[in-house]
């Protein structure tokens, strides 16, 4: 009777319909340098996966180029463009995520900072506060930092309510023995404190 019931009622409403798992939300990684961005995308359920990366070369010059390649065939591309300043460049890249992601957007932007000076090593929320400590560093890396705060405001602009994460070059240094931050190392080095973390671990 009850079994009879049952079947009957689904009949009549239809077979039951499991809920598709939510789309997973994406991390946008950034990688700003004075006339070039490169950049990554990770889906972020579970482990996260690269699903694609790409650049933008030749910002503020009369002929930039634009690269992608992904998971999919359809991912690649190449296109070349004059890109006059990193806010047309994030105005070209982030079109093109939109439309590669719709549906499950961004949830986060990643920037390399190369400094963050003595008191930033940790991965940091960016806010105006931090960006205006981060100013003071400047003369530091004049040719690197003042270009990734122009690409943090770019993405501000385009996301005023995105979150913002710095990871800091720094952060390679920060842990070292004091003998090895007291002494030299060569050059091709200096620059690469999250590739070297990264390689060493």
């Amino acid at each position: 009777g009850q079994a009879a019931g049952g079947a009957q009622a689904e009949r009549r409403q239809g077979p039951r319909v499991t809920p598709a798992a939510p789309a997973p939300a994406h991390v946008l990684t950034l990688n700003g340098g004075s006339s070039s961005i490169k950049f990554a995308v990770f889906a972020c359920a579970g482990a996260a996966t690269r699903t694609v990366h790409g650049s933008i070369a030749g910002i503020g010059r009369n002929q930039g180029a634009f690269t992608v390649a992904g998971s999919e065939l359809a991912d690649a591309l190449v296109r070349t463009l004059a890109i006059p300043d990193h806010q047309e460049a994030v105005r070209l890249m982030v079109d093109w995520i939109t439309e590669r992601f719709a549906g499950s957007g961004l949830s986060t932007v990643g920037h390399r900072v190369v400094h963050g000076g003595p008191s930033f090593w940790e991965p940091q929320r960016i806010t105006a506060a931090l960006v205006d400590e981060l100013r003071q560093l400047s003369p530091v890396d004049p040719e690197h930092l003042p270009e990734e705060f122009r690409l943090i405001e770019a993405i501000q602009r385009r996301f005023p309510d995105l979150p913002q994460v710095a990871c800091f070059d720094t952060a390679f240094h920060h842990d070292l023995p004091r003998v090895a931050r007291a002494l030299p190392i060569p050059r091709r080095y200096q620059a690469q404190g999250l590739r070297r973390r990264r390689i060493l671990s």
